[in-house]
């Protein structure tokens, strides 16, 4: 009796809470729903021969559809086999597509869910052909990667010696040394001009005038626009205050 009232609606519930025997619960709920299934039977039938494969656009509704109707077949009695599911799909393909249904048909598929199965991997295979032929049009060559475009930029810059430290320069400066280096442009006819003659001091001056760097005694160069490490401005600073020693 608790097995029978837990399963039934929650209307049903309340009309019948007064029955306390599960038989005569039992005989009321068969009175009353028997003639359900000669309702049911002919609408699944009509169901059934309306049926099409070609109405739907994609195989999942059409199977979906199908086992919806093919179980309410079944509790009305009728049996369905799986030669009854083939030919019903194989007769319901598109007029355009009777080259397509004779090779399924030569496959020689036994099962219902065979033929299912090979429908959705050709749908899955369709669709991917298709976005990819509407991604690019046709003939047109793919677009180059980020990636092979920095690379490859990266690569000129470096190859040619134009970065800093590259070459004989990086060997004359020594180890590099981010704390105390920082860039400054190499030309010096350039910084000349975009440094400001009257800020720079009279010792500048005249050592520019000789050619040596104040910082670092190297030649065309201006202490500001010096880039040398400072450890070997610390040697050059040395060596200037004692001359008569080796350093």
């Amino acid at each position: 009796l608790i097995f029978l009232r837990h399963h039934i609606d929650d209307g049903l519930k309340y009309e019948y809470l007064t029955v306390e025997n599960p038989l005569e619960l039992w005989q009321n709920l068969n009175d009353r729903f028997e003639h359900l299934k000669a309702v049911v039977l002919p609408k699944a039938l009509n169901n059934w021969s309306q049926l099409r494969f070609q109405d739907f656009k994609t195989v999942s509704e059409y199977n979906s559809t199908l086992f919806k109707i093919v179980s309410q077949l079944k509790v009305c009695g009728e049996v369905i086999t799986e030669d009854m599911l083939l030919e019903k799909t194989y007769r319901t393909f598109h007029a355009s597509n009777v080259l397509l249904q004779q090779q399924y048909r030569l496959h020689g598929f036994k099962k219902y869910r065979e033929l299912i199965g090979s429908f959705l991997i050709a749908e899955q295979n369709n669709e991917l052909l298709l976005q990819n032929h509407e991604n690019r049009p046709t003939g047109s060559a793919p677009l180059p990667e980020v990636n092979a475009t920095l690379s490859d930029f990266r690569g000129r810059g470096r190859g040619h010696g134009r970065g800093r430290g590259s070459g004989r320069n990086q060997n004359f400066l020594g180890p590099r040394n981010n704390n105390s280096m920082k860039w400054q442009n190499p030309d010096t006819k350039q910084r000349q001009k975009w440094s400001n003659p009257g800020q720079s001091s009279k010792d500048e001056q005249t050592q520019n005038k000789k050619g040596n760097c104040n910082r670092c005694g190297m030649e065309g160069r201006w202490y500001r626009a010096c880039c040398t490490a400072k450890h070997w401005v610390d040697l050059y600073q040395a060596s200037l205050k004692e001359k008569d020693k080796r350093i």
